[in-house]
């Protein structure tokens, strides 16, 4: 699998987003500017704090967490101005931000004038993602696997969360199976890293480097991007 994807015209290289091409996660302070803005949207996660509380100390309750969270910011939000919230937030975050990693950034770019066949694969969710790459002028070349967003009945709620093991079958919905490069920041992205000929790990503590190695049986490439 990892000779193909070395071995091929074109080489296949993943970048996560969060923690990688933006210091934090860029969906969760949409979520946090949401409820600033609109306070009368705490007073529908209070009463759910509690089993928010619960949920947050278990593995499994963490996408039932975020599921509650997003249905509570997103009350009453269209498909349409969730375009145009996204779109907002963007150009916002993008302008005057220090939040972008001009390494990670850079080496992206390097990556596309390369000729290398660039995947952003994150648990940021797709239309957001597509605006914050726009806004940063890297929507050109640059294919995304992302979380999606999918209407309901009291407005948006999460249709595909896309990460750990999700992300490995997003990207072969996508018709790609093997990568010769994976970067990211985080753990959970041990299923992409795995399949990676070269896996890297940005801005990681020493311990989460010992870590993915003892879960891979080999070293991994380690950059400071600032």
């Amino acid at each position: 699998m990892h000779a193909e994807a070395v071995a091929g015209a074109q080489r296949i290289v993943l970048f996560d987003f969060d923690g990688v091409l933006i210091h934090g996660d860029a969906f969760n302070l949409f979520l946090r500017q949401r409820f600033r803005r609109g306070w009368w949207r705490l007073l529908l996660a209070l009463p759910l704090s509690p089993l928010l509380a619960v949920l947050a100390c278990r593995r499994s309750g963490r996408l039932a967490d975020a599921r509650l969270l997003v249905r509570c910011a997103l009350f009453g939000v269209g498909e349409a101005r969730y375009r145009r919230l996204a779109a907002r937030f963007a150009a916002e975050l993008v302008q005057g931000s220090r939040r972008f990693s001009r390494d990670a950034i850079r080496a992206l770019r390097d990556r596309v004038r390369s000729g290398d066949r660039v995947v952003i694969v994150s648990g940021c969710e797709e239309r957001l993602l597509r605006e914050l790459l726009g806004a940063l002028g890297l929507d050109d070349g640059v294919e995304v696997v992302a979380s999606r967003l999918g209407r309901g009945w009291l407005g948006m709620r999460i249709e595909w969360h896309n990460i750990g093991r999700r992300k490995v079958q997003a990207l072969a919905r996508h018709g790609i199976d093997a990568w010769a490069f994976a970067c990211s920041d985080s753990y959970h992205d041990l299923p992409i890293l795995a399949l990676a000929a070269e896996p890297v790990l940005v801005n990681a503590m020493p311990e989460l480097c010992k870590r993915v190695e003892k879960a891979l049986g080999r070293t991994v490439t380690r950059v400071e991007w600032r």
